[in-house]
């Protein structure tokens, strides 16, 4: 797989930023994204019975979706009032806070808690479907000196990684399952602390 590198990604304007994080943040349009992330591609109506809405709602919210270039439609496969949808790649990267509207700060956060959320329940399920280091669920947890240039260069190289070892669903090897992946960095305060790697 192709991973877009978010420093490269087209920049945004704050508004497109804000409606953006409207979209993401608003959690049947995550639930659509996931499932034509891990499905491949869907219709309103598939959508809607998968999903628990009816197909008049899903039906919105992909039209909104697709504005947005988030997802696009699969012009082989829609007939008349049928139209199927698959999700497209997708790389952005959150300014600093400092520089945003009080409109587009107000949507990120909302979007950053709704991360959270979904972070720490797959950080829970993680140690709970750990079975040893060769087992699907990884958990690693280290820490390190570095000066801010290192972290940066550290972060190219695990962009680069996702690159090398990571495919697309339709390019995926036999036996492929799709796999959620978080990296963090963040400095801690300086004192005592002598950085010993962690397990699970």
């Amino acid at each position: 797989m192709s991973v877009p590198d978010p420093t490269t990604a087209p920049e945004l304007t704050s508004f497109e930023r804000t409606a953006l994080y409207k979209s993401l943040g608003n959690p049947l349009r995550r639930r659509i994204l996931d499932y034509l992330g891990r499905h491949g591609e869907a219709n309103s109506t598939v959508l809607g019975r998968e999903l628990g809405e009816s197909s008049g709602t899903t039906s919105y919210h992909l039209r909104k979706l697709a504005e947005q270039r988030l997802i696009e439609e699969i012009p082989e496969k829609s007939r008349g009032r049928e139209r199927w949808w698959r999700a497209l790649p997708f790389s952005h990267t959150t300014p600093d806070p400092a520089t945003m509207n009080p409109e587009e700060y107000a949507a990120a956060e909302h979007l950053a808690l709704l991360k959270i959320e979904v972070d720490t329940e797959l950080f829970r399920r993680a140690h709970e479907e750990y079975r040893g280091p060769q087992g699907w669920a990884q958990v690693q947890r280290h820490g390190s000196w570095m000066t801010r240039e290192e972290v940066l260069a550290f972060m190219r190289d695990y962009h680069e990684l996702l690159s090398r070892y990571g495919h697309t669903r339709e390019d995926a090897p036999e036996g492929a399952r799709p796999v959620s992946l978080r990296f963090y960095a963040v400095p801690d305060s300086v004192g005592e602390w002598k950085g010993e790697p962690t397990g699970p």
